[in-house]
């Protein structure tokens, strides 16, 4: 769920950061420019897990920046299609389950991926899998579970155009696509009890 991308940039440091150590002022510009961040096609960013090189720095006219030429790598979320992964149920729609990790909060179960005999209770706004006549397993909020990655989402986020209207509602960058139709996936306390 975690790799590690390679990455090359230009660091900019301000005046303000150079009572820091150098490497310590170009860590620290590294994490706030990709930390937390979705880069198109490769993932969440984490944090920085190491610097690889870094040029000399060279002072900007004028500004008194100085820029500096690095090569970094990062620590980046973004499972395989096939993983299996733990998460927590946010909330349950007609048309699926949200989850959350952690640290992550775009993943959707579309109710397809649902095991077979499952419905939607709408007084109470939750999945129930009817096992037979008399067994029904709920899709609690917050409880624990255990789902597979099918299919991944990307979305760019350019600006609005001048031929597009400001208020269009934004996707999401990065989006997961999940299943628990398949035996062990689901509430992990229906298969750890």
């Amino acid at each position: 769920m975690f790799i590690l991308t390679k990455f090359a940039d230009l660091v900019t440091i301000e005046p303000k950061d150079f009572s820091k150590k150098s490497i310590e002022a170009i860590e620290d510009n590294i994490n706030a420019k990709y930390s937390n961040k979705v880069i198109q096609k490769i993932g969440l960013c984490i944090c920085l897990y190491d610097l690889l090189w870094a040029s000399e720095g060279l002072i900007g006219h004028g500004t008194g920046m100085v820029n500096v030429n690095v090569e970094f790598r990062m620590v980046v979320f973004r499972p395989f299609k096939g993983e299996t992964m733990l998460g927590k149920i946010r909330s349950s729609t007609p048309f699926g389950i949200h989850l959350r990790t952690e640290f992550f909060d775009d993943i959707f179960v579309p109710y397809q991926e649902l095991p077979a005999g499952a419905e939607f209770n709408v007084s109470e706004q939750l999945w129930v899998w009817n096992l037979d006549e008399n067994e029904r397993l709920y899709y609690d909020n917050h409880e624990m579970v255990r789902f597979q990655v099918i299919d991944e989402e990307w979305h760019d986020q350019t600006p609005a155009g001048p031929t597009q209207a400001e208020d269009a509602a934004l996707k999401t960058p990065y989006k997961l696509k999940g299943s628990m139709a398949a035996d062990g996936l689901g509430v992990c306390l229906w298969w750890d009890g």
